[in-house]
């Protein structure tokens, strides 16, 4: 298989925002607090008539009551316990367990005869005015109404951390104070045309007078374009740093939650802080998870990411240019924002952060460098060349990767090699020996890996091959052939795309030759000189048949991630040519590589052989034996090998 080439935030001192609060949620905790109540005094009091209150009474079976103006409530004995109440009777002392008796209580009848009946049935009694009601709404009302608000605080602060039930609303930037943010443009590297943009912010932010003087104004909005990784949320914090203002930083996914309104609430808060915080910077990263393309949503009738970006739209609409405060937003999917963000008066400027080329990686290199301890042989000129299409992000990961490589080696100083590895693992996967393959396998992975190797050395305008492996790799890589470019490109012509498309097909090629059939190792191989194959005829216009024409899909707005675009722009007829064009291109590329191979059977299974007993093959013996042109040095060269 061919291996292609924040400091902690301190929150500001503003009040917090007026949450709207509904009484209809009072009416409801009133009603279940009533419930509750409801069924606590069902479950534990007893309400008896008048009558048999009497009747128990000359039974002997109260035990005590407490007479208030209105109402007669005390202890009875349940039933069983009749040995109690005659006990009593005898004269006995002995008082009732709590499992003898059960509460009740009765509406009071004016009665005269009342304390003497309770006096002859030796119930012991007291007189009770009506002020205990401030202990009924304490024990039935407020107490439960607590714990009620407790729990229900609870919940909205586990959806809701930066504050509870009543922040729901705040804005969950991070705000990073002034002298805090200690990243600056010399911590930028690669990217120079894009901090020469934003060097500009910087001066509004320092000398805004200078511009003020001549009417003019600084852009409301900056957005950073460009691939993930590519350092966009870095430079936004050096100008932070640079600026020495605060900077409030937030995703976009911060705005939407599940709540309707709250997403416009914190855009609406967000500005608030900026402004009275001004001069300041806003960033918001992700802005696509926020800005995706209005249009109607077919799940739901009402969507809270369309009114929070209305809002957001609002906003910057109306926030004074000279007041100090910058939006700064980035994004990986430009193609997807809605047209109104991008409007002048709005993010009206826009800069690209691309890949680095080589000299960009190398100065990205020496930046991440400082951390580590390097060895004195190492170039960090080679290494930026061996990282083609590399970001920032992936040269930052190779850098730890071979300093962790060295520590486990116990070197005292990171070398070239664990570099080299490092960068083995950023692209093809970590290495895996474990992954024992039986005698057959690893002949065909040999013989398949030498077949990119034969056909990349014999064609032109190819990367040249630094390195062919057998060791198993990554998730399903069993071997790979790795080629390095001498130079960045930008361009490419059609034989450039054919004979990449070759070099894909030498492995599958190499397989049929040697074993008369072949294997499923090929998959990606296809995969991809396919897709050179359709894009030449599709995209490039490179087909002598169907003419320099683009049969491409119509790019057309999205929402909601999907692509509202229609089927293909042409009929099945040119569909069908356009099938048959790929496979043509394919083929024609196959027959050319088995012709090449057979032509170079001997040097396959010398490499072949070689792999099968090293399993790396790189450096001055792969170049030697991969430029070998005459059968005599090919010969010489085997026999020195074998030796």
């Amino acid at each position: 298989m061919q291996v292609p080439k924040r400091t902690d935030p301190q929150r500001n001192g503003l009040s917090p925002k007026r949450v709207n609060f509904s009484i209809w949620y009072v009416l409801l905790a009133f009603l279940i607090m009533y419930g509750m109540q409801s069924m606590l005094v069902q479950q534990e009091v007893q309400v008896i008539p008048y009558s048999t209150f009497k009747s128990m009474l000359a039974n002997k079976q109260i035990h005590e009551v407490k007479v208030s103006p209105d109402r007669i409530m005390g202890e009875m004995f349940a039933e069983g316990s009749a040995d109690i109440g005659a006990d009593r009777e005898s004269g006995g002392n002995k008082k009732s367990t709590a499992e003898g008796l059960q509460l009740f209580t009765t509406v009071r009848v004016e009665d005269p005869d009342l304390v003497k009946d309770l006096q002859a049935a030796a119930v012991q009694f007291e007189g009770k005015k009506n002020d205990d009601w401030w202990q009924s709404v304490m024990f039935y009302w407020l107490f439960p109404m607590l714990i009620l608000f407790g729990i229900w605080g609870f919940v909205f602060r586990k959806i809701n951390p930066t504050g509870g039930m009543m922040s729901i609303g705040k804005s969950k930037a991070k705000v990073y104070v002034e002298g805090k943010t200690k990243t600056r443009f010399k911590d930028v590297a690669g990217i120079e045309e894009a901090v020469e943009e934003v060097e500009e912010v910087v001066d509004f932010l320092k000398s805004p007078e200078k511009f003020k003087n001549l009417g003019g104004q600084i852009p409301k909005g900056v957005l950073l374009v460009g691939p993930p990784g590519t350092g966009k949320t870095l430079l936004a914090k050096a100008v932070a740093g640079e600026a020495g203002v605060p900077f409030f930083s937030l995703s976009g996914a911060d705005f939407v939650e599940m709540f309707v309104g709250v997403g416009a609430a914190r855009v609406r808060d967000l500005f608030q802080q900026a402004g009275q915080q001004a001069p300041s910077i806003v960033f918001i990263d992700e802005l696509d998870a926020l800005g995706k393309a209005r249009g109607i949503n077919p799940l739901a009738g009402h969507d809270e990411r369309e009114q929070t970006l209305n809002q957001l739209l609002v906003e910057m609409d109306g926030f004074d240019p000279n007041l100090g405060v910058i939006i700064m937003a980035a994004t990986n999917r430009p193609e997807i924002l809605d047209l109104a963000l991008l409007r002048p008066g709005r993010f009206d400027r826009q800069i690209v952060v691309d890949r680095p080329d080589i000299n960009g990686r190398e100065a990205i290199l020496r930046v991440h460098a400082e951390k580590v301890k390097l060895g004195k042989r190492v170039a960090l000129r080679v290494v930026a060349a061996r990282t083609p299409g590399f970001v920032g992000a992936d040269l930052a990961n190779v850098v730890n990767e071979a300093a962790l490589l060295a520590a486990r080696a116990g070197k005292k100083a990171v070398a070239e090699k664990d570099l080299e590895e490092a960068i083995d693992r950023v692209v093809a996967g970590l290495e895996r020996k474990s992954r024992v393959l039986n005698s057959k396998e690893k002949d065909i992975v040999a013989y398949h890996e030498a077949g990119h190797a034969v056909v990349a050395a014999s064609v032109t305008n190819v990367d040249p091959v630094h390195r062919v492996s057998i060791i198993p790799r990554g998730v399903a890589a069993l071997g790979y052939t790795l080629q390095l470019p001498t130079e960045d490109r930008y361009l490419m012509t059609k034989t450039e795309l054919l004979h990449r498309l070759q070099v894909l097909l030498g492995g599958r090629v190499a397989e049929e030759i040697i074993f008369n059939e072949v294997s499923t190792g090929a998959q990606n191989d296809l995969e991809r000189a396919t897709a050179i194959a359709r894009s030449m005829v599709t995209e490039y216009g490179m087909s002598e048949k169907l003419g320099p024409l683009s049969y491409a899909r119509e790019k057309r707005p999205i929402f909601l991630g999907i692509d509202t675009g229609s089927g293909n722009a042409y009929s099945e007829k040119i569909a069908a040519e356009i099938d048959l064009e790929v496979r043509e291109i394919v083929e024609s590329a196959y027959k050319t590589v088995r012709t090449l191979l057979v032509s170079k059977k001997a040097k396959l299974r010398i490499l072949a052989k070689l792999l099968l007993e090293k399993e790396v093959v790189e450096g001055d013996e792969l170049h030697d034996l991969l430029n070998a042109k005459k059968n005599g040095q090919s010969r010489r060269l085997r026999s020195r090998k074998t030796a």
